[in-house]
């Protein structure tokens, strides 16, 4: 009866998830890619860094994200004079109570919009690295555990690079996916500005899902099984980012300085169970793995200067992976 009920619950999750992207659409137009993106880093327990230029609607849409599944948001701007404590919080003394006393920062939420990361000095993006990895924020002596759900998203601007510090690749290893956000079709774009030029404009969200249903829907996406061969398949890309030349991918390898971590194959896995629970399927297909492997991966494989030279890109390079490695049954 238990297991029924179970299978009733999922499917009820799964039909909500479907209907998020046409929700957030209400405000958001032609965004349902980023949506998609940013429920896999939900559901799986991971981060995600966001890339486009401004403009785009990145904090409107995991706003809006954050309204439907009912979570507590909040969208910190990075800037070079931000400090550890405006992100984690800080004692502050009462003098009342002749004591000190912990303030808690914006960090202490369940949705936090890091905006332009690589704004901020390098110590601000360690404290907030921290959270991210551990879940939990050292105040004084104290450590405090952080809200679950607990989701970063942290965004870059690709065009404007005066005054940045760029993330050192240890750093941006920590994120599970990188999305590249792209500007909206014309189409898209003439719906966008009837929508916003409407001073008016102001639908009303439905609360798709609780916190409760989105810590069960992780474990609903844990369930979800792989094959031992589709397993393999993973570790077979992962080592071609590292050793191109064994795989054949000659042309690749003058281009790549570095491949990817363990980190990645754990991701890939993560990630693939996520779009295969997102397509209502209890089991792995190969193309739910392909179609995940570009956000896992575009970050994490360094190309050196002959690469930008000759104007090759990441995505370039994951195609002729993918093209390349089979999966042996």
């Amino acid at each position: 009866m238990e297991e029924a009920v179970s299978q009733e619950l999922k499917k009820e999750h799964q039909e909500k998830i479907n209907r998020v992207a046409a929700e957030v659409g209400k405000i958001v137009v032609g965004q349902s890619y980023m949506v998609n993106r940013l429920m896999v880093g939900l559901f799986t327990n991971g981060h995600i860094l966001l890339e486009g230029v401004p403009g785009i609607a990145k904090t409107l849409t995991v706003n809006t994200l954050a309204d439907v599944l009912h979570l507590d948001f909040q969208r910190i701007q990075f800037t070079p004079d931000l400090l550890p404590a405006d992100l984690i919080g800080t004692m502050i003394y009462n003098q009342k109570k002749a004591e000190f006393e912990v303030k808690k920062g914006p960090i202490f939420s369940n949705v936090i919009l890091a905006d332009e990361v690589n704004r901020a000095p390098a110590k601000v993006q360690s404290a907030l690295l921290e959270a991210m990895q551990e879940k939990t924020v050292t105040i004084g002596e104290t450590s405090y555990k952080l809200d679950r759900p607990f989701l970063v998203l942290a965004t870059q601007n690709p065009v404007d690079q005066e005054g940045t510090y760029s993330l050192p690749e240890a750093q941006i290893d920590r994120f599970m996916l990188k999305v590249k956000v792209d500007y909206p079709s014309k189409q898209e774009e003439l719906e966008v500005m009837r929508r916003m030029s409407n001073m008016n404009f102001q639908p009303s969200l439905e609360t798709l899902l609780t916190k409760e249903d989105i810590l069960s829907i992780r474990e609903e996406v844990n369930q979800v099984s792989i094959s031992e061969s589709l397993e393999k398949y993973i570790i077979e890309l992962i080592f071609a980012t590292r050793n191109p030349k064994d795989y054949g991918l000659n042309d690749e390898a003058y281009y790549m300085q570095f491949g990817a971590s363990p980190r990645a194959s754990i991701n890939l896995n993560l990630a693939a169970k996520a779009i295969a629970f997102f397509n209502q399927r209890d089991y792995v297909l190969p193309e739910d793995i392909k179609e995940i492997a570009t956000d896992v991966l575009n970050h994490r494989i360094i190309l050196n200067y002959e690469a930008e030279a000759d104007g090759i890109s990441t995505e370039q390079i994951i195609e002729k992976l993918l093209k390349k490695i089979p999966i042996n049954h």
